[in-house]
This record gives structure tokens, sequence and C-alpha cells, in this order.
């Protein structure tokens, strides 16, 4: 897939915004390599899972099911599942931005998270939406899996990385990529919705299903007649269209 070159000042732009989100999101990879650690996981067991998985909330909620139970393998690998099952949903439509073939493209899914998915389709062109993804996900990638060794190295030293709040940056810099989004009253009222489900679904049900409720919740709202009076979202990208 090509489209018009972007322009000198747009790209640094962009691989500025991917460069802060990899920085804050790659943080909080401390705190999974110390709490992995502490699970009874090895340094290496730690990193390897990071490499591999490579989708903080399901590594995160993957360690804490074996650090309470270790004997729960299978369960910690259900629910790493069910948290994974949103970057499937993400795949539907950085594919079509992205339009990779072969290698490129299993290393695409790869590193479809929620951090490269935002900054990609973010952005009003096409080509600056592809930039966005490639620059976040390897950024966020290898700022995750180093700070995650350290987590691993150090962490019985530092303790819990949570006490310093680390585990906010992850979620501020998410909260900083879709503020912009919400263009309208019907954008803002089914982040609201959303956001709300997923709080009172939150203490009554294992980790990851709050997210697939609060994500169907968003989808039956983005049906409803008026949401279609949104203005047209950054995703529908602009230089696709000048080229059409």
């Amino acid at each position: 897939m090509t489209g018009p070159a972007l322009a000198a000042g747009r790209r640094r732009q962009v691989l500025r915004q991917a460069a802060s989100v990899a920085v804050a999101t790659g943080a909080y990879g401390v705190s999974f390599g110390a709490l992995s650690v502490a699970a009874g996981l090895s340094t290496w067991q730690t990193q390897v899972l990071s490499l591999l998985m490579f989708t903080g909330g399901s590594q995160l909620a993957f360690v804490g099911i074996l650090a309470g139970a270790p004997t729960a393998g299978l369960t910690a690998v259900a629910t790493a599942g069910l948290l994974g099952i949103r970057n499937g949903l993400y795949g539907l439509q950085v594919s079509q931005l992205l339009g990779a073939r072969g290698p490129r493209r299993l290393l695409a899914a790869h590193l479809t998270i929620d951090e490269s998915t935002a900054v990609g389709v973010g952005q009003p062109e096409a080509a600056a939406g592809r930039l966005g993804f490639w620059a976040t996900g390897v950024g966020v990638f290898l700022c995750w899996n180093a700070m995650t060794l350290v987590g691993a190295l150090v962490g019985k030293q530092v303790g819990n990385p949570r006490t310093y709040g680390l585990d906010a940056a992850a979620a501020a810099a998410f909260c900083a990529l879709l503020w912009p989004r919400l263009k309208s009253w019907d954008s803002f009222a089914i982040a609201a919705l959303a956001a709300l489900v997923s709080v009172l679904v939150a203490p009554h049900a294992p980790a990851g299903v709050p997210v697939l409720v609060a994500a169907l919740c968003a989808l039956l709202a983005g049906v409803w007649r008026r949401a279609h009076q949104d203005p047209r979202p950054p995703h529908r990208w602009s230089d696709e269209e000048t080229a059409a």
C-alpha cells in the first residue's frame, strides 16, 4: 500500500508521539518483571514470556494468577487469552491500514497492541498511520522488554513498582491518545458508557471479561442511529481519499 509521502515536519511529529508513548508504556515493564519473579518465574522465563506474549495486560494477569495459585496454570492461560482477544479486534482495522503481507504481516500481528493501534488509527493520513503504528509498536517492544529485564533483575530490591505509580503510566498514555478522538457528545457518551460498564463488571468477572463487555457495549452503541452523526473519524485516512 502506497500513498503521498509525509513531509519531514509531519514525520517528526508522528515519531515524537510514538516515542513518548513507547517510553511511558515501556517504563511499566519494570513492574511486570518484578511481579513475575515474585510470582516464582525465573529471569529467563520472565523475559521469554515478555518477548513472545508481548501484551502487557495479559502478561500481568498471567503472573498475577500464578502468584496467588502456582498450580493454576490453565486458569492463567485462559485469563491471559481473554485479555488478548481485544488485540484480534484491533487487527481487523490495522490490517486495512498496513496492507502487510507475508512475514511483515506476522510481525505486524505481534506488534498489534493498545498503543500501536491507538497511534496508528489516530492519524489523519494513511502514511502517518502506518509510520505511527510501526514506530510505536517497535518502540514499545524494545522499551517494554528492556524494562522487564531490569525489573526481573532488581525487582526484589526495589519492592513492588506499583507503589511508585508506574501502573498508571500506560493507562494515562492511552487516555491521552483517546481524548482527541472524542469530538462529539455521542463519542464521549459511548466512551463514558464503556468505562462505566467495565468498572461495574470488574468486581464480578474474571480479568479480561470487563474489557470485552465494555467493547461490546461500545459496538452496540456505535450502531445506534445518533452515533452516525459523528464527524468523520480520523481513521478515514484523508490521503487515501485523495489518491482515490
